[in-house]
C-alpha cells in the first residue's frame, strides 16, 4: 500500500498534471486555507472486493476534508447506506477524523482534483485515468466495481481499455467486464439528484443489495 501511494504522483499536493486544476487548487488555497486543498487519496484497503468510483472531490466536501465524500450531502447518503449494508463500521461524523472505517470496499473517485463547478472536462479525466487503472490493477481480490454516474462509469471502462460502447450506463445495472469482474453502475448520490427524484434511498439501497447478494 504504501509503495502504491508512493509511485502515485497525482496523490501528491502538488500534481500538475492539469493546469485548469492547478490555477482552482491555488486559488482554494488562498480563500480556504484550512482545508485540504490538493488531490483527494482513496479511501479503504486495496484487499477489498468492492470499489465505488464517484466523479470528482466536491470543493466543501472532500477537497474540505481529505476524504473521498466527507463533509458533503452525497456522503452523508453514501455512508449511511454503506454502514446499513455492513460496508462500513462506527459512525460517519462528516470529518476524515470520525473513526468510520470500511468493510470489503475501498472510495475512489475518477478525477482526484476538485474541478470548478464540480464538472471535470476531457483532458482532466484523460490525465487521472492512469491513476484508476493502476489502483483497479492492485486490488487483486477485486470482484465488483460500482461507478457512480455516467462519467464514472466511462472512466472505468477507459481505464481497462474498453470502449463506451462496451456497456450502457443504466441505474442498477451490472455488465460483465471480465470473467471475475462486474461494473455496476447507480446514479450519483448527490443532493441534486436526490432532490429531483432522479434517485432515492431506495433506488440507492436497490444497488447495495443486489451488489451484497453477488459478493
Amino acid at each position: 500500500l504504501k509503495l502504491f501511494f508512493m509511485t502515485h504522483p497525482s496523490l501528491q499536493s502538488d500534481c500538475e498534471l492539469c493546469p485548469r486544476l492547478v490555477d482552482f487548487r491555488e486559488d482554494n488555497r488562498a480563500s480556504y486555507p484550512e482545508f485540504h486543498n490538493a488531490p483527494v487519496p482513496s479511501f479503504g484497503t486495496l484487499d477489498a472486493r468492492l470499489l465505488i468510483v464517484g466523479l470528482a472531490p466536491g470543493l466543501k466536501g472532500a477537497n474540505q476534508t481529505g476524504r473521498p465524500f466527507t463533509g458533503d450531502y452525497a456522503g452523508d447518503l453514501l455512508y449511511a447506506t454503506l454502514l446499513k449494508f455492513g460496508f462500513a463500521t462506527g459512525a460517519y461524523g462528516a470529518t476524515a477524523e470520525d473513526g468510520l472505517k470500511l468493510q470489503d470496499v475501498r472510495i475512489t473517485n475518477a478525477v482526484r482534483c476538485v474541478p470548478p463547478q464540480n464538472k471535470p472536462v476531457g483532458a482532466e479525466v484523460k490525465n487521472c485515468r492512469p491513476f484508476l487503472t493502476q489502483e483497479i490493477e492492485a486490488m487483486e481480490k477485486l470482484e465488483i466495481i460500482l461507478a457512480l454516474g455516467t462519467l464514472a462509469h466511462n472512466g472505468v471502462l477507459s481505464s481497462l481499455g474498453f470502449k463506451q460502447s462496451a456497456a450502457k450506463f443504466g441505474h442498477c445495472k451490472f455488465h460483465e467486464l471480465a470473467p471475475d469482474l462486474l461494473l455496476a453502475d447507480s446514479y450519483h448520490c448527490s443532493r441534486y439528484n436526490t432532490n429531483t427524484g432522479r434517485l432515492t434511498e431506495e433506488m440507492f439501497c436497490d444497488v447495495f443489495a443486489a451488489i451484497k447478494e453477488r459478493l
